[in-house]
């Protein structure tokens, strides 16, 4: 009689260890996956740069968000038709959301976006848009004006050497802040540009550099994604302005300062806004009241006195009060761009195809 009693107890134990309820909620754990991400990056990761400044955010978001996400990036991807693969087999691979950080991107993610409805996707510093796809950018021109005082104040030339990589508006509103920036402290200043036409070829960087010095530059600086122009700067006892990162370490003599991008903020708000399911088309252009753009660190060799003019500039900025491109504007050959008090609008630098005052060159062809 007991042993009925102890098989009966037994069999309603096992009944109620296996019941419906116990495994439907088993198997709902069992199925929770972490949200896939992917980055395309157009250069190497290294240590400094464009593409590293990018990849300190995955590593941030990855920090954050743990085992909710799972990230995936492939580096050193050329613009065109590999881009477009790369994008493709991500989304096709379940990569629900998708970071491409080049200029050159754009199109190419445009195109998949469309083919992939159901996935999110994120173009850095271009224009174009979809249902399911948005951009990013930062204001990078507002860290060029604010080094461009540094370079103002501390040449002695009054001739600062640019490395450019293309002739798109991004580029050139960088070489134009700096410049403005520059003159307004120093109105003998000049900026004189060296084009590369590739993102990362550090032996070009380092070509360019070389040459800019040749014609005058004692103060260098880049819109290029290695470190060979800082090490350029250094090997010849100049000053640089570093661009993407710091780089004081391949420089420690040169570097008087660096503008640098930071882009976690965005990132981390972009994943959250997925995991929640609340993701909107984003159309963001962050600058140094959002904390997208840095200068710094400043070199000891900087007078207090020129630090705080780009700490009262800085703040200027961030409070609205500043705007780099306030008219009057005159471009290099005499057409005026801009009247006096007047700021430039955001569709008109999206466009910008001149040189303003005060840079030495002839603006080549876009490619």
């Amino acid at each position: 009689m007991k042993w009925i009693h102890l098989k009966a107890l037994l069999i309603t134990t096992t009944l109620f260890c296996t019941s419906p309820i116990s495994t439907a909620v088993f198997a709902q754990e069992k199925t929770v996956e972490p949200l896939k991400i992917g980055f395309v990056y157009v250069n190497p990761i290294g240590d400094a740069g464009w593409t590293y400044q990018h990849d300190l955010a995955r590593v941030a978001l990855e920090k954050k968000f743990g085992n909710k996400i799972q990230v995936k990036y492939v580096e050193s991807v050329p613009e065109g038709a590999d881009a477009e693969r790369v994008i493709r087999d991500l989304a096709q691979s379940g990569h629900k959301l998708i970071f491409t950080t080049s200029f050159g991107f754009m199109n190419q993610t445009l195109k998949v976006a469309n083919q992939f409805p159901q996935n999110f996707f994120g173009h850095a510093t271009g224009f174009k848009t979809a249902k399911n796809m948005g951009f990013y950018n930062a204001r990078f021109y507002e860290g060029r004006y604010l080094a461009g005082i540094i370079a103002g104040k501390m040449t002695k030339t009054n001739t600062a050497g640019y490395v450019a990589a293309h002739p798109i508006p991004e580029v050139l509103m960088g070489i134009n802040a700096f410049t403005r920036g520059m003159r307004s402290v120093n109105p003998n200043a000049q900026v004189k540009v060296a084009w590369t036409n590739s993102w990362y070829e550090p032996d070009r960087e380092r070509s360019a550099a070389n040459t800019l010095i040749s014609q005058g530059a004692d103060i260098l600086t880049h819109h290029s994604d290695s470190t060979a122009v800082v090490q350029a700067a250094e090997d010849k006892k100049i000053y640089a302005i570093a661009y993407h990162s710091d780089m004081s370490k391949y420089g420690p003599n040169a570097q008087l300062a660096a503008v640098t991008h930071h882009w976690e903020n965005y990132y981390t708000g972009v994943v959250q806004s997925v995991l929640d399911g609340a993701w909107k088309q984003g159309k963001v252009w962050g600058g140094v009241k959002d904390g997208f753009i840095k200068v710094g660190p400043i070199h000891s060799a900087v007078p207090a006195n020129v630090i705080a003019l780009v700490k009262t500039a800085e703040a200027d900025i961030a409070a609205g009060k500043l705007h780099p491109f306030t008219g009057p504007i005159w471009d290099n050959e005499g057409k005026e761009r801009l009247a006096s008090g007047q700021p430039i609008t955001d569709e008109a630098l999206l466009k910008m195809d001149y040189y303003v005052e005060g840079v030495q060159d002839k603006l080549p062809t876009a490619k």
